[in-house]
């Protein structure tokens, strides 16, 4: 570690923006996606710094306008997984070894890279290739991606500067924060284009070198992403940007002896393979790999009776159906007092008939699409499949239609039985079940909450009792890594609610914390001692 003065401003959450009518930001926003849509991308692979195109392309699509071509990426094999391994290591001893002020200058450039030039065609990208609202982007896109940047250099700066505190003459005791040895593999989902940016760039701050592979339905910001670090002065080899499938990235990965860890947002189901894959393969490995994963959710609002009706019903809305309830943190399960049933349904209904659905480049729509037909498929099955059920009632919603983009409808389900499939499992759309409970028996349904899914991610309590508040917060301490009161339980924000869950959701390593951060290091003590020992006989040994 250098010596070098420690000046870094605090970091701050960057203002969102807007996008009201009139205001320049729309206007800006709206010329980027027009020019967006305007050309077709041919989007290469990043091996050593180096684009890498193969000729073997796959076209990337809106999805709530399949028959336009946004452009191609080009596909990569088990070979350019290996060369990517290959830069890694090569490029490993000269960026662990670089001053960590050197590196955090790169990552504060680009949070003010996208801060400015790169903001509105980093969002029109994640609008047109995830099909998310101007404002869905802007929070994701921009800000989160912003604050991830400069909140992680702040914590890393945090991490270099703690050493052992001064106990006496003579020794000297202090902390080198090293790099893992190896490389890191980042896996990437296709919602949020700042979970894309930030599980590659967290273990190249702390001096690690990264194997990033996205999810093909997030290419088209990915690409984006890539070109904005090496904008900033992200040397070669440091992050390697390869499109291949999944099977044919972990069996390369997996395998390799310096494999090092793996930082992933994705499902429960594949990141449980992976973890018994790591498992199976640990005599291979030069040490034991660090495994962060945030994962899959069945996140849940509890009302009491004494809840504020309007409060409860803007969670419900913005909680299950922004972005298509396309979140790991989405609502997709609600328990409602009897008392408050009667007005939460007549209001909720109204609200979710006034969400006006269709494209994003008509800033009037608050639904867009989901992200593909295989994801239309899998959510329109579950709605089907109520339809039939005698436990369940569609009470608004139910619709769906692919012919032209992959729209479905936002659909409350009311079922009662408390472990109807859709209360239990994940949708990962806009599909909300609600289930209604007597007055008088909230602390059995706290129970009923925190052991009817195997997830433990974003959970809400809607009150205005504090006893009840109380009695809620202790009984579903296991239930979320992030819990909510008399709010949704959707948007962690950077610096201010450090982001993860346990049981089925993950690791709980707390994106947008140091203790991120922590997980990328192996730490080494050196103790140095000045005036050393002679003598290897100790007083007590002495005659009387």
């Amino acid at each position: 570690m250098s010596n070098a003065i420690f000046n870094i401003p605090p970091a701050t959450n960057e203002p969102v923006l807007n996008y009201a009518p009139g205001s320049a930001e729309r206007k800006l926003l709206k010329e980027a996606i027009a020019q967006a849509r305007s050309v077709q991308a041919d989007i290469p692979m990043y091996i050593n710094g180096k684009a890498v195109r193969t000729g073997k392309t796959s076209t990337l699509h809106p999805p709530h306008d399949h028959q336009h071509t946004l452009g191609v990426f080009h596909k990569g094999t088990k070979e350019h997984v290996k060369q990517a391994i290959d830069a890694a290591l090569a490029a490993r001893h000269k960026w662990a070894a670089m001053d960590w002020e050197q590196r955090a200058s790169i990552f504060l450039k680009a949070a003010d890279l996208l801060a400015g030039p790169y903001r509105y065609k980093m969002n029109a990208a994640t609008m047109l290739g995830q099909s998310k609202n101007a404002y869905q982007a802007e929070i994701d896109s921009a800000c989160e991606l912003i604050d991830f940047l400069r909140f992680n250099v702040q914590y890393m700066r945090e991490i270099y500067t703690q050493q052992p505190p001064v106990v006496g003459k003579g020794v000297w005791n202090r902390i080198e924060q090293r790099p893992l040895e190896g490389f890191v593999f980042a896996l990437t989902p296709f919602n949020f284009t700042a979970i894309s940016g930030n599980l590659p760039t967290v273990p190249a701050m702390m001096g690690n070198t990264v194997v990033w592979k996205p999810a093909n339905t997030q290419i088209y910001a990915a690409h984006l992403i890539m070109e904005l670090l090496m904008e900033a002065g992200l040397p070669d080899g440091v992050i390697n940007l390869v499109f291949v499938s999944g099977p044919e990235a972990g069996d390369v990965i997996f395998s390799h002896p310096d494999f090092a860890g793996i930082h992933f947002t994705g499902s429960t189901e594949v990141f449980k393979g992976i973890w018994k894959t790591i498992g199976e393969n640990m005599p291979k490995y030069k040490s034991y790999p660090r495994i962060v994963g945030e994962t899959g959710g069945k996140d849940y609002i509890i009302a009491h009776p004494s809840a504020d009706v309007d409060v409860l019903v803007t969670a419900l809305a913005r909680g299950a159906f922004e972005y298509q309830g396309q979140k790991c943190s989405a609502a997709s399960r609600t328990y409602i007092p009897k008392s408050l049933f009667p007005q939460v349904k007549e209001k909720l209904i109204a609200e979710v008939k006034s969400m006006k659905l269709g494209p994003v480049e008509d800033f009037r729509n608050f639904i867009n699409a989901v992200i593909d037909e295989k994801s239309f498929d899998k959510i329109s099955g579950y709605i089907e499949n109520a339809k039939k059920s005698s436990e369940v009632e569609i009470l608004v919603g139910g619709k769906y239609d692919k012919s032209k983009g992959y729209f479905i409808e936002p659909t409350i389900l009311l079922t009662t039985n408390p472990a109807y499939t859709t209360m239990c499992e994940e949708i990962f759309g806009p599909v909300l079940t609600m289930y209604v409970y007597d007055d008088e028996r909230f602390e059995e349904t706290l129970h009923l909450v925190d052991t009817t899914s195997e997830y433990a991610l974003t959970g809400a309590v809607i009150a205005r009792d504090r006893y009840a508040i109380d009695v809620a917060t202790k009984a579903l301490t296991h239930s979320a890594g992030n819990f909510y009161i008399n709010d949704k339980c959707t948007g962690a924000v950077v610096g201010q609610q450090p982001f993860g869950g346990a049981r089925g959701s993950g690791t709980n390593d707390k994106a947008g914390a140091m203790i991120n951060l922590l997980r990328w290091v192996s730490p080494r003590t050196i103790k140095e001692t000045f005036v050393p020992a002679t003598d290897y006989r100790y007083p007590f040994m002495d005659a009387e």
